[in-house]
């Protein structure tokens, strides 16, 4: 594996266990990905991840098990301009509302490893899961599996991170933010 910080670098109770290898936000529930070299993280998460959901005329949310269509639209930043795309993807009118509330079957944060994306592709898979899209913020190179990590702190560029469950259909692990800051890809992954 490629070189980790050196031990100059590192708290004394930090050890590196990988390296953020690519960074995604989702601007709206359920469509495509964006892909970022750096991003500022917040206690709610990454800055303009899923910061739109998709709803009907009457408000109610729509979702890709209802409509898989919507995950191959890519997003363009204008919430008028895309809901008039995923209409005509859709055949039906849709809006694009401004994400609001707690939401508790997601933490502000999603983590994936590429080992785990391997082992999805060879059929370790969860049910509603997809190995070509884990649909992660952060994608990692690691040394080791991050399902072990539930429980534990993560220092990933300027941010610090609580594991705090795996998904139920989903690859990886989940975690809040404890302390916020900026990553970027490259940076190491030091399990404190």
């Amino acid at each position: 594996m490629s070189s980790w910080p050196s031990v100059g670098s590192m708290q004394p109770q930090e050890h590196a266990v990988g390296r953020v290898e690519r960074i995604w936000i989702y601007p709206v529930r359920s469509l495509a990905g964006r892909e970022l070299t750096d991003a500022e993280v917040s206690p709610g998460g990454l800055a303009g991840d899923r910061a739109w959901t998709v709803t009907g005329e009457d408000g109610s949310v729509i979702r890709p098990k209802e409509a898989p269509a919507m995950r191959d639209v890519a997003p363009s930043g204008d919430p008028t301009a895309d809901a008039g795309r995923l209409a005509a993807v859709l055949g039906r009118p849709v809006r694009l509302q401004p994400t609001s509330g707690a939401r508790p079957d997601v933490a502000p944060v999603h983590l994936v490893s590429r080992q785990a994306v391997e082992r999805a592709a060879a059929g370790e898979l969860p049910e509603g899961c997809s190995a070509e899209d884990p649909r992660a913020n952060l994608l990692l190179t690691l040394d080791g599996d991050e399902r072990a990590w539930v429980g534990r702190d993560l220092r990933v560029g300027e941010v610090l991170l609580r594991v705090t469950r795996t998904p139920k259909h989903c690859l990886g692990v989940y975690a809040d933010v404890v302390a916020p800051g900026a990553v970027r890809t490259g940076d190491p992954v030091l399990l404190v």
